[in-house]
């Protein structure tokens, strides 16, 4: 008798453990946001305020993890295998290479607002205390003499859109045409004496190994540099002309099906436009699309005459195969440099 009372309750006991372990395995998700170089503090503030509202909103809890290097070596992982929830990018070409091989939705720009883009930002020069080389503007940075630090124009999109920022504004000049946009990036570029890896190697670069007279990069870095470094080791720049930049999201289809966390990464994403995440954004210096916040922010975000990808290069499928595919412009000339 006490035997069989024994071993039904060994099984009793083993049924409850493992309904216990299925309810808190059935408790917990865990997602993986590919991001390029830079976002990092962004996303370092912005999860703990998802998982809070993930939490009160399902009572889950969700672990969420980070990946972080130049924008194109990230896709290039997620199409080798990297096993991405979700991708936060720089720039449309990088997401559109993975729609092209098939993981992510073809119409992902249309899935989420402002064309999937949650915040902008647009390209400024950081220059050291007293500017000591005077550089006002775009002339100035391709004067002789002035070293420029930024990241690989062919693997960041940080560099992409530096490139692309010079040669717009050639552009907008008197006379200016795709023959004297491209002799100015030309003068750009003969004065890069390195290219860095990623956006943030651009700022160790130029903060920590005192190289250059000039690091151009995204508005929001500046502020990470005020954080790290102190405000008063540099000043900002805004030139005449610059382009605006967006940051496209999408959801990588083939491992959130396989997974089964699709509720999760659109939920992750959703919130980036959520009064929260808009919040969030401006306070790491990244230019909320709420307007009301924007406005509120407006001592932060001086206005700057921008030109877009789309309106002065007939979007990214044109931009990139144009300059920065093998044999596109910027090989061209990088060969005469």
């Amino acid at each position: 008798m006490w035997i069989r009372f024994a071993n039904r309750f060994r099984r009793l006991s083993a049924a409850l453990t493992c309904a216990f372990l299925a309810l808190t395995a059935s408790a917990q998700s865990n997602l993986l946001n590919v991001s390029y170089d830079v976002a990092r503090d962004f996303y370092k503030d912005y999860n703990p305020l998802f998982q809070k509202h993930w939490k009160a909103q399902t009572g889950e809890t969700i672990e969420l993890r980070q990946s972080h290097a130049g924008s194109s070596k990230q896709v290039r992982a997620v199409a080798d295998g990297l096993e991405a929830d979700v991708v936060t990018m720089n720039q449309a070409s990088d997401v559109d290479f993975l729609a092209e091989k098939g993981l992510v939705a073809r119409d992902y720009a249309k899935r989420f607002p402002t064309n999937a883009s949650p915040y902008t930002s647009t390209m400024v020069f950081i220059v050291r205390q007293g500017n000591p080389k005077a550089l006002k503007d775009w002339p100035d940075v391709v004067k002789p003499g002035v070293q420029v630090i930024l990241p690989h124009p062919k693997n960041t999109g940080n560099g992409r859109y530096t490139y692309l920022a010079a040669w717009g504004y050639a552009l907008k000049q008197p006379g200016g045409s795709e023959r004297t946009a491209q002799d100015f990036v030309s003068r750009l570029l003969k004065n890069a004496p390195l290219f860095a890896a990623g956006g943030r190697d651009a700022t160790t670069t130029f903060m920590q190994r005192k190289i250059g007279d000039v690091l151009i990069s995204f508005e929001s870095e500046a502020e990470l540099i005020a954080r790290e470094f102190g405000k008063g080791e540099f000043e900002v720049v805004y030139p005449s002309w610059s382009i605006l930049t967006e940051f496209p999201v999408a959801i990588v289809d083939k491992v959130v099906d396989k997974k089964g966390t699709r509720k999760q990464a659109q939920a992750y994403l959703d919130f980036l436009w959520s009064p929260a995440g808009q919040e969030n954004a401006a306070q790491n210096y990244l230019r909320p699309r709420d307007t009301a916040l924007l406005k509120k922010y407006a001592q932060q975000f001086p206005p700057i005459r921008t030109f877009t990808v789309d309106d002065t290069f007939g979007g990214w499928a044109r931009a990139f195969p144009t300059h920065f595919k093998d044999g596109g412009t910027f090989d061209q000339i990088y060969q005469l440099k």
